[in-house]
């Protein structure tokens, strides 16, 4: 039987009355109208105040989260310069203290599940005493304000225990996740200089025990800032490493748990770009500005509270991760898998779904995807009644996966697509619990993010595809880049097409109903007899064939000015490439897009090559196969398979001869 037909735009979910009036967002909109005097006829007139009217609307955020801050503020935007704006000078709080501000012995603070292992629980008042004792131990190493610590961590709650003991200090926290390579850790902790690393003995993934004590005496050795180790015993509970610290060390404490009061714009954590190519940006975001953007973005934009069970599937080293973890700003229950998605079988989240009465699941695209390939129906697998909200992120989401979503999860379900990027630590476009979900789109853009569609000279479009851009200042947005010092990197990263406008790099078409589609990363988009085509659109086409995986296209220049498009293709085990299957693959092309989106090459692969967070490397393949060196066109230990870049390595090669 055929799969019914759904369309770009067609309309899969409206919210109820009752989840709208009962919304964070309308009640937001509610006090604006009794402290404010605003009022608005829809959630876009409001979206346009809260661009328009920043510092009205910035200081609304901080009023209606109540900020606790040791000094007041004596502006909101003191500077609206991008970059180098200046956000509530004269402000001092700290991140940390807003963690535990809704902890109640009500609910737990955590609950973590490691595959194959039992779930486990981490109350608020054990958690506040872990993480008091693990800063009183920080402190007694020599810790100080703007020390940096370091952690190569799995999901667990020892990651979150230990950020939040070095916010609490003033420290700051930078983290990467166990399974990536020595080499890649090293590029990015190197930058920084941490005084102290927190790593874990080794980690499971796939029914398999990893050990890591000899990559990190490897690490070790290579980061001469370091002055103590911190060893996690997660795979043996009695692992020992020369001259490192135990865990259990670290919460032999009894400490009160105090906060630090920095400024506003003090830095909080470190993240870095994904470092496929060059060395990674170590991009540095604040105490106050991830603050404000994330009890933004989780309460209005993700419906969260005390009441709900907040999860995504991420790593130490993915920026959802931090996101996850302020979770924790708004009370919500944090819900951390560390494990393979896929086993023992493609139900191993939404097993964890069931068990735990998650109520919002956020995970990637690309595992969405992967489920509807698998064809599981969760919904009549497992009791998913509390689940209210799904969460897709990381790459664009298909038509087909809403479609799967409402069809075998549930059908009175919120879908949130949302995109941003690590280096604001949020989304640009997301959800909003006022507005119906339609297939492949975006709902909104998001409060306070002034986002506008340009075309190559700078001007806006609607219902036309262009660049993302931001047009104005977000609190969250970089300080700066660690040992960036006159910030040439950070202006050459995002302000160097549309000066003094932020160029995100996303590939984007804003409709007339104020909702988005992206297609992909504007540096990877196909150019076709003068049109730019995101490759989304390519991948939604050809993965929809029963006999294709996965698949990466790549649209190469030649020197005589013209450009051959390349399509690989991974195929379902015992799969061929054949003349039929190529033949059906262009058809089905040139059916679902147009004759100019035909490839002119299919070549079959193992595997699509990715990054650690499933991002298809199209960009460093490009390089490859222009004649970069692989070495300098891919970092092989920041890829989730990186024996894949073999196969473009040879062809490379023969487009050479």
């Amino acid at each position: 039987m055929a799969e019914p037909t759904v369309r770009e735009g067609d309309l899969l979910w409206s919210p109820s009355p009752d989840m709208m009036r009962a919304s964070v967002m309308q009640r937001y909109i509610d006090w604006l109208a009794q402290t404010r005097g605003v009022t608005f006829a829809d959630y876009h007139a409001l979206w346009r105040w809260s661009v328009t009217e920043l510092s009205d609307f910035w200081q609304s955020i901080w009023d209606f989260f109540d900020i606790q801050a040791t000094t007041q503020p004596h502006a909101v935007l003191a500077d609206a310069r991008m970059p180098g704006a200046v956000w509530f000078p004269g402000a001092t709080l700290n991140y940390a203290a807003h963690a535990f501000r809704h902890a109640s012995a009500d609910r737990p603070a955590i609950l973590f599940q490691s595959e194959g292992e039992a779930l486990q629980t981490l109350t608020w008042a054990e958690l506040q005493r872990q993480v008091a004792s693990v800063a009183a131990h920080l402190e007694m190493l020599g810790v100080r304000r703007g020390d940096r610590v370091a952690a190569v961590l799995p999901d667990t709650p020892h990651a979150v225990i230990a950020f939040l003991a070095c916010a609490s200090l003033g420290a700051i926290w930078s983290s990467c996740s166990p399974e990536m390579g020595v080499a890649s850790v090293a590029d990015r902790f190197r930058q920084i200089e941490p005084r102290v690393l927190i790593a874990v003995d080794g980690y499971r993934y796939g029914g398999r025990a990893f050990d890591r004590r000899a990559a990190l005496a490897e690490l070790r050795s290579t980061l001469t800032s370091v002055e103590h180790v911190v060893i996690v015993p997660y795979l043996d509970p009695d692992a020992q490493v020369a001259d490192a610290i135990p865990w259990n060390e670290c919460l032999r404490h009894d400490a009160s748990l105090r906060f630090e009061p920095v400024p506003f714009d003090h830095p909080l954590w470190i993240l870095y770009s994904s470092g496929t190519t060059g060395l990674p940006k170590p991009i540095v975001q604040g105490h106050g500005g991830i603050l404000l953007e994330h009890l933004k973005s989780l309460a209005l934009h993700l419906d969260l509270g005390p009441q709900d069970r907040f999860f995504w599937f991420t790593t130490t080293g993915w920026m959802m991760w931090n996101f996850l973890t302020s979770g924790l700003l708004v009370g919500s229950t944090l819900l951390l898998y560390d494990g393979n998605p896929a086993w023992p079988d493609m139900h191993a989240l939404w097993r964890f779904a069931a068990d735990t009465r998650m109520t919002l699941f956020g995970t990637s695209a690309a595992y969405l995807t992967a489920c509807r390939k698998a064809n599981i129906a969760p919904g009549t697998t497992f009791d998913l009644s509390s689940l209210r909200a799904i969460g897709s992120t990381g790459s664009p989401l298909p038509v087909e996966g809403f479609r799967w979503v409402y069809e075998r999860v549930r059908r009175d379900l919120w879908l949130v697509s949302l995109s941003g990027g690590t280096d604001v630590c949020t989304a640009f476009v997301g959800g909003c619990p006022l507005l119906p979900v339609t297939a492949g789109e975006i709902q909104c853009r998001c409060l306070g993010a002034r986002v506008d569609v340009f075309d190559e000279q700078g001007n806006s479009l609607v219902g036309d595809v262009g660049e993302l851009v931001v047009t104005a200042p977000l609190p969250s947005m970089p300080l700066f880049f660690w040992g960036d010092a006159d910030g040439s990197r950070y202006r050459t990263s995002y302000f160097d097409v549309y000066p003094g406008v932020w160029r995100h790099g996303d590939w984007v078409k804003l409709t007339e109903r104020g909702t988005l589609v992206i297609y992909g990363r504007s540096d990877s988009t196909i150019n076709r007899h003068g049109v730019r085509m995101g490759t989304s659109e390519m991948y939604r086409a050809v993965e929809g064939i029963a006999e294709v995986r996965d698949s990466l296209v790549i649209d190469l220049e030649n020197p005589d000015g013209t450009a051959t498009m390349y399509l690989f293709v991974a195929l379902e085990t015992g799969v061929t490439l054949d003349d039929a299957l190529k033949e059906r693959i262009r058809a089905t092309i040139r059916a679902a897009l147009s004759p100019r989106h035909v490839p002119d090459v299919i070549i079959a692969i193992p595997d699509v090559p990715r990054t650690l967070n499933g991002k298809k490397l199209e960009v460093p393949i490009k390089k490859i196969l222009r004649g970069v060196p692989p070495e300098k066109a891919a970092n092989r230990d920041a890829m989730a398979n990186p024996q894949t870049l073999d196969a473009f390595v040879e062809l490379a090669a023969r487009l050479q001869r």
